[in-house]
């Protein structure tokens, strides 16, 4: 089966800096095919202000978005599937920046901490819920194409 293809795009320019001295600005954009512009930039944690801008999206930022945003839109596939009517969720994801096995700096992990709330008749008991947040995770497309740990940690009653 051949796949679909996803395309985005990066733009960078030095504008007045020297660059050789390593005192440019990473600031850039990423667009994407359906005309969407997001301010970019390297981490502050890893490049300093003003190097780095701070209100933009780094890729550590984006990484973690792209496998929460990847469980919630699957969680909800499933939801669906199961006759349970979601209302709203809500996901504070976290990642942890670090040396791996290797030596090299990579995302160790990633925490997906999904808060659901439902209504109508049928809601989910616990272990229902568990297993539409496992099943989400396994048919993740997003989480089946990286190798960092990523756990999902359902707080109580959510």
């Amino acid at each position: 089966m051949a796949g679909h293809e996803y395309r985005a795009s990066v733009h960078w320019t030095r504008g007045d800096a020297p660059f050789t001295d390593n005192r440019f600005s990473r600031g850039h954009r990423w667009r994407f095919d359906g005309g969407v512009e997001v301010p970019a930039s390297s981490s502050p944690h890893v490049v300093r202000v003003p190097l780095s801008v701070e209100a933009a999206v780094d890729p550590e930022e984006a990484f973690i978005a792209a496998l929460a945003s990847c469980h919630l839109l699957t969680f909800l596939w499933l939801a669906a599937r199961g006759g349970f009517r979601v209302d709203t969720y809500e996901d504070a994801a976290t990642g942890v920046l670090g040396r791996n096995a290797a030596g090299r700096m990579a995302m160790l992990s990633v925490a997906l901490h999904p808060q659901v709330s439902f209504s109508g008749e049928k809601h989910p008991t616990r272990a229902e819920l568990a297993a539409l947040h496992e099943r989400a995770h396994a048919e993740c497309f997003i989480a089946n194409s990286v190798t960092t740990e990523v756990r999902v940690e359902i707080p109580e009653g959510g």
